[in-house]
């Protein structure tokens, strides 16, 4: 067999490779894609297209009033507004407490540093759930109830935000640190001047992550916040779900209006995502 022979075959193969990569990951995609588009499809059909068997794949006249619908059910904006209070306040607190935190259990030496890192983790592993009698109680104390500080106090910092931004110092070259301890640097200047910039893929990875929780998240401010003005979206959206029936296409506009700030900043910033998540898995 001669060498262009191989070549020519080695080509073929590595083609063949590269159209098999690209189907499965076009397959994923499309997969991945499919409930978006059917909630969009949903939002522009009527309730008997939705529910009738089998379902309409396609409506026969787009329904936009069922926007109007869901922007009319409940105070859209203002619970937009609020979420958007709580993802602001809540990101800018995982950003000051999880990276310092951070930064002290990777590089810092200190007494019962792995001992404390492991109640972190336990905490990763313990439902959240076992956690809302109590946190109820002393935000009932605070009469903070029905409250955006009741909706954010107790996620003020995120053990699995402290464990990756622990993971993304571990990372960082340790010559950095010590050349800025022979100059004079101590911890915090060393943490603000010089590992802070640097970690800058992490925390926007972190502030993303964040944003995506906290825009999401529906139990505990199911629980805390009960009126309409002071819920944010995931709440309200849960509100337009009826005891006996439900508005379907109304829900499936509001919920897409409310997914559409979030996933325009994922696409905006999903590089960013990408590269803070792998960094701080190596």
């Amino acid at each position: 067999m001669t060498s262009t022979t191989i070549r020519v075959r080695n080509g073929r193969t590595r083609g063949t490779n590269t159209l098999l990569a690209h189907l499965t990951v076009a397959f994923f995609g499309l997969l991945m894609a499919f409930p978006f588009a059917w909630q969009l499809i949903m939002s522009l059909s009527t309730n008997a297209e939705v529910t009738g068997v089998p379902p309409t794949l396609w409506p026969s006249s787009l329904q936009w009033v069922n926007y109007a619908d869901a922007l009319s059910k409940i105070p859209f904006f203002q619970q937009i507004w609020v979420t958007v209070q709580v993802a602001i306040v809540t990101n800018i607190a995982h950003v000051v407490f999880c990276t310092m935190a951070g930064y002290a259990f990777a590089r810092m030496r200190f007494p019962g540093n792995r001992l404390i890192f492991g109640i972190f983790l336990a905490v990763l592993m313990i439902p959240g759930q076992v956690f809302i009698l109590p946190v109820y109680q002393i935000i009932q104390g605070l009469q903070l109830l029905n409250t955006v500080a009741g909706i954010v106090l107790p996620g003020l910092i995120s053990a699995f935000g402290t464990f990756m931004m622990r993971q993304f110092f571990r990372g960082l070259p340790v010559e950095l640190e010590e050349a800025a301890r022979l100059d004079g640097a101590n911890s915090f200047q060393i943490f603000r001047r010089i590992m802070l910039p640097l970690a800058m893929p992490g925390i926007s990875a972190l502030v993303v992550l964040g944003i995506l929780d906290s825009w999401n998240d529906l139990l505990w401010p199911l629980i805390v916040a009960t009126g309409s003005n002071n819920m944010p979206i995931s709440v309200g959206l849960a509100t337009l779900q009826g005891d006996v029936s439900t508005d379907y296409v109304t829900m499936m506009a509001a919920s897409f209006l409310a997914m559409a700030p979030i996933l325009i900043l994922f696409i905006f910033m999903q590089r960013r995502v990408i590269e803070g998540i792998s960094f701080a898995s190596k």
